[in-house]
């Protein structure tokens, strides 16, 4: 194996979606490297159907203070549907990873209330000092989705490799207006959803958790 495998590999294993962070911003010159090693991320002939807004400072405070607000009010705004249902292995899968999620910080099944607290916590970025935004121009769909997939994965792996954390969070498109409000973006920019970055909070006992992934046989078939 070769050291630059080695090295990939380990930053792979060292993703995770991260749910505390410190308030100290990512210095500029970070923020170009890691947005700028995204930019090499793959999409159908090579269209780049993505455009990015990242929020911080006074734009990132006001999105703390009025999303969570908005939310209970029952003020939804969403680009894109959000009506799919799991069943089978794919909800055992989900139920599980919110059942390791709420046991790294105490919470019991029948507490309801921590639950409903832990889950409002994703429109305040779960303290995070940086939103990525990421948004599909119009009339992009489906094959352009994927396309901002991989965007957000070469994203995340780029934080990692830079000592940053980050949680990739679909709860922040419920407010899609408010984004753009507050940003200033076009409503022909469609909100698909955003990544909380920075740096993690090494003492928070909700860093601690860790999901399991499926066997390869159970998801890759290799064919001869």
């Amino acid at each position: 194996m070769s050291d630059l495998s080695e090295t990939f590999a380990s930053i792979v294993a060292a993703r995770r979606s991260l749910r505390a962070f410190l308030p100290q911003a990512v210095d500029e010159a970070t923020l170009q490297r890691v947005f700028g090693a995204a930019q090499r991320a793959p999409s159908n002939c090579n269209t780049q159907p993505w455009q990015v807004h990242v929020a911080s400072g006074d734009a990132v405070e006001t999105l703390r203070r009025e999303m969570p607000e908005r939310f209970m009010r029952g003020e939804m705004s969403l680009d894109f549907p959000y009506d799919g249902a799991y069943e089978g292995v794919y909800k055992e899968r989900q139920h599980g990873s919110a059942e390791a999620l709420y046991a790294s910080v105490g919470i019991t099944r029948d507490n309801k209330a921590g639950r409903h607290e832990q889950f409002m916590s994703n429109f305040t970025f779960f303290g995070a000092p940086h939103v990525a935004f990421l948004f599909l121009p119009e009339p992009f769909g489906l094959r352009e989705a994927a396309d901002l997939g991989m965007y957000a994965q070469t994203l995340m792996l780029a934080l990692t490799a830079n000592g940053l954390g980050s949680c990739p969070q679909t709860a922040l498109s419920f407010e899609a207006d408010l984004v753009r409000e507050t940003l200033g973006i076009d409503a022909s920019q469609k909100l698909m959803f955003g990544i909380s970055f920075g740096h993690p909070d090494p003492e928070a006992p909700v860093n601690q958790c860790m999901t399991d992934r499926a066997a390869l046989s159970d998801i890759v078939h290799f064919h001869h």
